[in-house]
């Protein structure tokens, strides 16, 4: 069993920037794919970027890419997603996930542990 724990939302102007964090509980985190998705209201939980198991390869949406980065740390346990140039298009809620999978690619079905998810709102 994993337990994922969401922080660093928040209310932020387009242009600034926001860091996410997501602390894994119960079970290490490099037996895992890590990502973020994000759902924003009256819309499907969308993928938005994931990272391996070792830290070498990540993937990105193409909305996200040269704007946010997605890292980790194997021995905190911990996953960041560095959001830089935000724009008001990323309002969402923002959730943490992990997936035990072989493949690189990360869908909601994919996907084994969900955080809580943490709100990130960006104003004009």
């Amino acid at each position: 069993q994993v337990q994922l724990v969401e922080s660093g939302g928040g209310l932020v102007q387009a242009g600034g920037s926001l860091r996410l964090s997501c602390a894994a509980s119960g079970r290490t985190l490099r037996d895992s794919i890590m990502g973020w998705f994000r759902q924003a209201p009256g819309k499907e939980r969308d993928f938005v970027a994931l990272i391996s198991r070792s830290g070498h390869t990540t993937d990105y949406t193409d909305s996200v890419k040269g704007r946010f980065t997605i890292s980790r740390d194997n021995a905190k346990n911990t996953v960041y997603l560095q959001m830089n140039s935000l724009k008001p298009e990323d309002t969402a809620v923002y959730y943490c996930a992990a997936d035990s999978g072989v493949i690189l690619k990360m869908t909601t079905s994919s996907v084994d542990y969900w955080g809580q998810g943490t709100q990130v709102t960006v104003s004009s």
